[in-house]
Protein backbone atom coordinates (compact mmCIF):
# COMPACT_ATOMS: atom_id res chain seq x y z
CA UNK A 1 0.00 0.00 0.00
CA UNK A 2 1.22 3.10 -1.18
CA UNK A 3 0.91 6.47 0.90
CA UNK A 4 -0.91 9.96 -0.03
CA UNK A 5 1.29 11.47 2.00
CA UNK A 6 3.05 12.00 -1.28
CA UNK A 7 0.42 12.66 -3.71
CA UNK A 8 0.49 14.72 -7.41
CA UNK A 9 -1.37 15.16 -9.82
CA UNK A 10 -1.13 13.84 -13.74
CA UNK A 11 2.80 12.69 -12.46
CA UNK A 12 1.85 9.38 -10.85
CA UNK A 13 2.94 6.39 -12.10
CA UNK A 14 1.13 3.07 -12.19
CA UNK A 15 1.94 -0.60 -11.55
CA UNK A 16 -0.09 -2.92 -13.62
CA UNK A 17 -0.82 -6.14 -12.31
CA UNK A 18 -1.53 -9.58 -13.58
CA UNK A 19 -1.94 -13.31 -12.00
CA UNK A 20 -1.26 -12.69 -8.04
CA UNK A 21 0.51 -15.72 -7.02
CA UNK A 22 1.48 -16.63 -10.40
CA UNK A 23 4.02 -14.07 -11.46
CA UNK A 24 7.11 -16.51 -11.90
CA UNK A 25 4.78 -18.83 -14.37
CA UNK A 26 3.34 -15.22 -16.36
CA UNK A 27 5.16 -16.30 -19.63
CA UNK A 28 3.29 -19.56 -19.53
CA UNK A 29 -0.03 -18.14 -18.48
CA UNK A 30 0.11 -15.73 -20.68
CA UNK A 31 0.33 -17.52 -23.98
CA UNK A 32 -3.46 -18.87 -24.49
CA UNK A 33 -4.41 -14.76 -23.46
CA UNK A 34 -1.41 -14.36 -26.64
CA UNK A 35 -3.53 -16.55 -29.32
CA UNK A 36 -6.55 -15.28 -27.99
CA UNK A 37 -5.77 -11.88 -29.29
CA UNK A 38 -3.56 -12.61 -32.31
CA UNK A 39 -7.03 -15.42 -33.14
CA UNK A 40 -9.19 -12.29 -32.50
CA UNK A 41 -7.14 -9.56 -34.62
CA UNK A 42 -6.79 -12.15 -37.63
CA UNK A 43 -10.58 -12.91 -37.83
CA UNK A 44 -11.60 -9.72 -37.22
CA UNK A 45 -9.16 -8.68 -39.97
CA UNK A 46 -10.36 -10.99 -42.29
CA UNK A 47 -14.24 -10.20 -41.35
CA UNK A 48 -13.37 -6.14 -42.45
CA UNK A 49 -12.26 -7.66 -45.62
CA UNK A 50 -14.53 -9.90 -46.62
CA UNK A 51 -17.27 -7.61 -46.20
CA UNK A 52 -15.74 -5.02 -47.92
CA UNK A 53 -14.30 -6.54 -51.31
CA UNK A 54 -17.93 -9.26 -51.60
CA UNK A 55 -20.83 -6.95 -52.65
CA UNK A 56 -23.22 -9.58 -51.60
CA UNK A 57 -22.20 -8.79 -48.08
CA UNK A 58 -22.72 -4.79 -48.70
CA UNK A 59 -26.30 -6.07 -47.01
CA UNK A 60 -27.52 -4.25 -43.42
CA UNK A 61 -26.27 -6.95 -41.08
CA UNK A 62 -23.01 -7.17 -42.27
CA UNK A 63 -22.12 -3.62 -42.49
CA UNK A 64 -23.10 -3.84 -38.95
CA UNK A 65 -21.11 -6.45 -38.27
CA UNK A 66 -18.29 -4.49 -40.05
CA UNK A 67 -18.63 -2.25 -37.62
CA UNK A 68 -18.58 -4.72 -34.79
CA UNK A 69 -15.05 -6.17 -35.89
CA UNK A 70 -13.55 -2.63 -36.17
CA UNK A 71 -14.69 -2.12 -32.92
CA UNK A 72 -13.21 -5.12 -31.91
CA UNK A 73 -10.07 -4.59 -33.52
CA UNK A 74 -9.66 -1.26 -31.56
CA UNK A 75 -10.51 -2.57 -28.28
CA UNK A 76 -7.70 -5.45 -28.65
CA UNK A 77 -5.52 -2.64 -29.59
CA UNK A 78 -6.41 -0.75 -26.56
CA UNK A 79 -5.86 -3.45 -24.50
CA UNK A 80 -2.86 -6.05 -25.89
CA UNK A 81 0.32 -3.37 -25.83
CA UNK A 82 0.25 -3.38 -21.66
CA UNK A 83 -0.42 -7.61 -21.48
CA UNK A 84 2.43 -7.85 -24.13
CA UNK A 85 4.34 -5.49 -21.45
CA UNK A 86 3.64 -6.65 -18.43
CA UNK A 87 3.51 -10.73 -19.15
CA UNK A 88 6.49 -11.00 -21.68
CA UNK A 89 9.13 -8.40 -20.58
CA UNK A 90 7.78 -7.44 -17.32
CA UNK A 91 7.73 -4.02 -17.57
CA UNK A 92 5.26 -2.65 -14.96
CA UNK A 93 4.88 0.91 -14.93
CA UNK A 94 2.73 2.98 -16.71
CA UNK A 95 2.64 7.02 -16.63
CA UNK A 96 -0.37 8.84 -15.97
CA UNK A 97 -0.89 9.77 -19.35
CA UNK A 98 -0.33 6.50 -21.22
CA UNK A 99 -2.72 5.15 -18.64
CA UNK A 100 -5.58 7.77 -19.04
CA UNK A 101 -5.31 7.64 -22.81
CA UNK A 102 -5.27 3.45 -22.65
CA UNK A 103 -8.85 4.09 -20.10
CA UNK A 104 -10.23 6.16 -22.58
CA UNK A 105 -9.68 3.77 -25.78
CA UNK A 106 -10.64 1.03 -23.61
CA UNK A 107 -13.91 2.33 -22.69
CA UNK A 108 -14.88 4.36 -25.70
CA UNK A 109 -14.48 1.13 -28.14
CA UNK A 110 -16.38 -0.77 -25.38
CA UNK A 111 -19.26 1.79 -25.99
CA UNK A 112 -19.12 1.90 -29.39
CA UNK A 113 -19.56 -1.78 -29.74
CA UNK A 114 -22.11 -1.83 -27.37
CA UNK A 115 -23.58 0.37 -29.45
CA UNK A 116 -23.49 -1.57 -32.46
CA UNK A 117 -24.73 -4.42 -31.02
CA UNK A 118 -27.98 -1.91 -30.07
CA UNK A 119 -28.02 -1.39 -34.16
CA UNK A 120 -27.93 -4.68 -35.33
CA UNK A 121 -30.75 -5.67 -32.56
CA UNK A 122 -32.83 -2.91 -34.46
CA UNK A 123 -32.07 -4.49 -37.82
CA UNK A 124 -33.11 -7.64 -36.89
CA UNK A 125 -36.72 -6.13 -35.46
CA UNK A 126 -36.85 -4.58 -39.05
CA UNK A 127 -36.27 -7.25 -41.24
CA UNK A 128 -38.79 -9.14 -39.10
CA UNK A 129 -41.02 -7.13 -38.86
CA UNK A 130 -41.44 -4.70 -42.29
CA UNK A 131 -39.37 -7.08 -44.74
CA UNK A 132 -41.10 -5.36 -47.70
CA UNK A 133 -39.85 -2.06 -46.27
CA UNK A 134 -36.42 -3.16 -45.13
CA UNK A 135 -34.01 -2.17 -47.58
CA UNK A 136 -35.65 1.27 -47.84
CA UNK A 137 -35.39 1.48 -43.77
CA UNK A 138 -32.10 0.82 -43.53
CA UNK A 139 -30.42 2.58 -46.37
CA UNK A 140 -26.76 2.77 -46.18
CA UNK A 141 -26.63 6.67 -45.60
CA UNK A 142 -28.96 5.88 -42.43
CA UNK A 143 -26.46 3.43 -41.25
CA UNK A 144 -23.79 5.90 -41.91
CA UNK A 145 -25.79 8.23 -39.32
CA UNK A 146 -26.19 5.40 -36.76
CA UNK A 147 -22.07 4.73 -36.93
CA UNK A 148 -21.11 8.36 -36.83
CA UNK A 149 -23.84 8.70 -33.74
CA UNK A 150 -22.32 5.64 -32.07
CA UNK A 151 -18.81 6.85 -32.19
CA UNK A 152 -19.57 10.38 -31.38
CA UNK A 153 -21.57 9.24 -28.33
CA UNK A 154 -18.75 7.14 -26.95
CA UNK A 155 -16.22 9.82 -27.64
CA UNK A 156 -18.26 12.37 -25.82
CA UNK A 157 -19.11 10.29 -22.97
CA UNK A 158 -15.88 9.18 -22.25
CA UNK A 159 -13.98 12.58 -22.61
CA UNK A 160 -14.90 14.17 -19.30
CA UNK A 161 -13.27 11.30 -17.71
CA UNK A 162 -9.78 11.70 -18.42
CA UNK A 163 -9.92 15.60 -17.85
CA UNK A 164 -11.69 14.90 -14.33
CA UNK A 165 -8.92 12.29 -13.32
CA UNK A 166 -5.50 15.31 -13.86
CA UNK A 167 -7.66 17.34 -10.72
CA UNK A 168 -7.85 13.97 -8.74
CA UNK A 169 -4.31 13.62 -6.42
CA UNK A 170 -2.88 10.06 -6.89
CA UNK A 171 0.13 8.34 -4.50
CA UNK A 172 3.29 8.27 -5.98
CA UNK A 173 3.37 4.86 -7.08
CA UNK A 174 0.07 2.98 -7.27
CA UNK A 175 -1.14 -0.46 -7.48
CA UNK A 176 -3.93 -1.35 -10.28
CA UNK A 177 -5.65 -4.22 -10.36
CA UNK A 178 -5.59 -5.42 -13.63
CA UNK A 179 -2.87 -5.21 -16.70
CA UNK A 180 -4.61 -2.24 -18.27
CA UNK A 181 -6.18 1.22 -16.96
CA UNK A 182 -10.25 1.12 -16.35
CA UNK A 183 -11.64 4.00 -14.83
CA UNK A 184 -12.95 2.58 -12.10
CA UNK A 185 -9.54 1.21 -11.10
CA UNK A 186 -7.97 4.92 -11.29
CA UNK A 187 -10.69 6.62 -9.31
CA UNK A 188 -10.64 4.24 -6.14
CA UNK A 189 -6.90 4.71 -6.23
CA UNK A 190 -7.13 8.45 -5.64
CA UNK A 191 -6.43 10.36 -2.53
CA UNK A 192 -8.64 13.15 -2.92
CA UNK A 193 -12.60 13.83 -3.76
CA UNK A 194 -13.77 11.75 -6.45
CA UNK A 195 -17.78 12.21 -5.92
CA UNK A 196 -18.00 13.77 -9.33
CA UNK A 197 -15.68 11.58 -11.19
CA UNK A 198 -17.96 8.40 -9.82
CA UNK A 199 -20.99 10.63 -10.88
CA UNK A 200 -19.63 10.74 -14.11
CA UNK A 201 -18.57 7.42 -14.51
CA UNK A 202 -22.30 6.42 -13.26
CA UNK A 203 -24.09 8.81 -15.92
CA UNK A 204 -21.71 7.31 -18.52
CA UNK A 205 -22.23 3.87 -17.81
CA UNK A 206 -26.27 4.55 -17.67
CA UNK A 207 -26.36 6.19 -20.88
CA UNK A 208 -24.13 3.78 -22.71
CA UNK A 209 -24.03 0.13 -21.17
CA UNK A 210 -27.45 0.69 -19.10
CA UNK A 211 -29.52 2.25 -22.51
CA UNK A 212 -28.31 -0.38 -24.77
CA UNK A 213 -28.82 -3.76 -22.97
CA UNK A 214 -32.76 -2.01 -22.10
CA UNK A 215 -33.18 -0.92 -25.73
CA UNK A 216 -31.97 -4.77 -27.01
CA UNK A 217 -34.05 -6.54 -24.06
CA UNK A 218 -37.17 -4.41 -25.78
CA UNK A 219 -36.03 -5.36 -29.53
CA UNK A 220 -36.08 -8.93 -28.55
CA UNK A 221 -39.73 -8.44 -26.95
CA UNK A 222 -40.89 -6.97 -29.69
CA UNK A 223 -39.43 -9.43 -32.02
CA UNK A 224 -40.87 -12.34 -30.11
CA UNK A 225 -44.30 -10.33 -30.37
CA UNK A 226 -43.95 -10.32 -33.82
CA UNK A 227 -42.94 -13.62 -34.77
CA UNK A 228 -45.87 -15.30 -32.24
CA UNK A 229 -47.83 -13.68 -34.70
CA UNK A 230 -46.67 -15.94 -37.60
CA UNK A 231 -49.24 -18.28 -38.46
CA UNK A 232 -46.67 -20.69 -39.63
CA UNK A 233 -44.49 -22.63 -37.33
CA UNK A 234 -41.49 -23.30 -39.86
CA UNK A 235 -41.70 -19.23 -40.49
CA UNK A 236 -41.40 -18.36 -36.87
CA UNK A 237 -38.53 -21.11 -36.67
CA UNK A 238 -36.95 -19.08 -39.90
CA UNK A 239 -37.45 -15.65 -38.80
CA UNK A 240 -35.79 -16.07 -35.10
CA UNK A 241 -33.07 -18.16 -36.32
CA UNK A 242 -32.00 -15.44 -37.88
CA UNK A 243 -31.30 -13.53 -34.66
CA UNK A 244 -29.17 -16.32 -33.42
CA UNK A 245 -25.77 -15.10 -34.10
CA UNK A 246 -26.58 -11.60 -32.88
CA UNK A 247 -27.98 -13.05 -29.87
CA UNK A 248 -25.13 -15.25 -28.74
CA UNK A 249 -22.96 -12.30 -29.46
CA UNK A 250 -24.70 -9.77 -27.72
CA UNK A 251 -24.68 -12.61 -24.53
CA UNK A 252 -20.92 -13.04 -24.76
CA UNK A 253 -20.42 -9.03 -24.21
CA UNK A 254 -22.80 -8.83 -21.87
CA UNK A 255 -22.40 -11.99 -19.77
CA UNK A 256 -18.75 -11.59 -18.38
CA UNK A 257 -18.99 -8.08 -17.44
CA UNK A 258 -22.31 -9.10 -15.80
CA UNK A 259 -19.73 -12.06 -14.11
CA UNK A 260 -17.16 -9.69 -13.19
CA UNK A 261 -19.36 -7.32 -12.01
CA UNK A 262 -21.11 -10.38 -9.18
CA UNK A 263 -17.42 -11.53 -8.23
CA UNK A 264 -16.09 -7.52 -7.40
CA UNK A 265 -18.69 -7.37 -4.92
CA UNK A 266 -18.91 -10.57 -3.30
CA UNK A 267 -15.56 -12.62 -3.66
CA UNK A 268 -13.09 -10.22 -5.28
CA UNK A 269 -10.47 -10.92 -2.34
CA UNK A 270 -11.09 -14.35 -2.25
CA UNK A 271 -9.73 -15.41 -5.51
CA UNK A 272 -8.17 -12.48 -6.84
CA UNK A 273 -6.57 -14.94 -10.03
CA UNK A 274 -10.31 -15.34 -10.76
CA UNK A 275 -10.98 -11.56 -10.81
CA UNK A 276 -7.77 -10.97 -12.84
CA UNK A 277 -8.79 -13.91 -14.86
CA UNK A 278 -12.37 -12.74 -15.75
CA UNK A 279 -11.14 -9.40 -16.44
CA UNK A 280 -9.20 -10.31 -19.11
CA UNK A 281 -11.57 -12.74 -20.84
CA UNK A 282 -14.20 -9.57 -20.24
CA UNK A 283 -12.27 -7.95 -22.89
CA UNK A 284 -10.65 -10.43 -24.86
CA UNK A 285 -13.58 -13.26 -25.25
CA UNK A 286 -15.97 -11.15 -27.29
CA UNK A 287 -13.64 -9.87 -29.98
CA UNK A 288 -12.41 -13.48 -30.22
CA UNK A 289 -15.82 -14.63 -30.81
CA UNK A 290 -17.79 -12.95 -32.74
CA UNK A 291 -16.36 -13.85 -35.91
CA UNK A 292 -16.25 -17.64 -35.22
CA UNK A 293 -20.20 -17.32 -34.41
CA UNK A 294 -20.70 -15.54 -37.35
CA UNK A 295 -18.85 -17.80 -39.45
CA UNK A 296 -20.38 -20.79 -38.04
CA UNK A 297 -23.87 -19.07 -38.43
CA UNK A 298 -23.79 -17.17 -41.43
CA UNK A 299 -23.95 -19.06 -44.83
CA UNK A 300 -22.70 -15.96 -46.93
CA UNK A 301 -19.86 -15.42 -44.69
CA UNK A 302 -18.64 -19.19 -44.93
CA UNK A 303 -19.09 -18.61 -48.99
CA UNK A 304 -17.17 -15.65 -48.91
CA UNK A 305 -14.37 -17.44 -47.14
CA UNK A 306 -14.39 -20.21 -49.36
CA UNK A 307 -14.73 -18.39 -52.47
CA UNK A 308 -11.40 -16.44 -51.26
CA UNK A 309 -9.74 -19.37 -50.57
CA UNK A 310 -10.24 -21.18 -53.83
CA UNK A 311 -9.20 -17.63 -55.42
CA UNK A 312 -6.22 -17.70 -53.90
CA UNK A 313 -5.27 -21.64 -54.14
CA UNK A 314 -6.11 -20.83 -58.32
CA UNK A 315 -3.74 -17.79 -58.36
CA UNK A 316 -0.72 -19.52 -56.42
CA UNK A 317 -1.33 -22.42 -58.78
Amino acid sequence: MFSCNTSTSGHSTFLLTGFPGLEASHHWVSIPINLICVVSILGNSIILLLIRRDPSLHEPMYVFLSMLAASDLGLCASTFPTMMWLFWLGARELPFDLCAAQMFFIHAFTYVESGVLLAMAFDRFAAIREPLHYATVLTHSAMARAGAAILVRAVLLNLPGPILLRRLLFPQISVLSHCYCLHCDLVGLACSDTQINSFVGLVSILLSLGLDSFLIVLSYALILRTVLGIASPGERLKALNTCVSHLSIVLIFYLPKLGLSVLHRVEKHSYPALAVLLANLHFLVPPFMNPIVYCLKSKQIRQGLLKRFQQKRVDVF
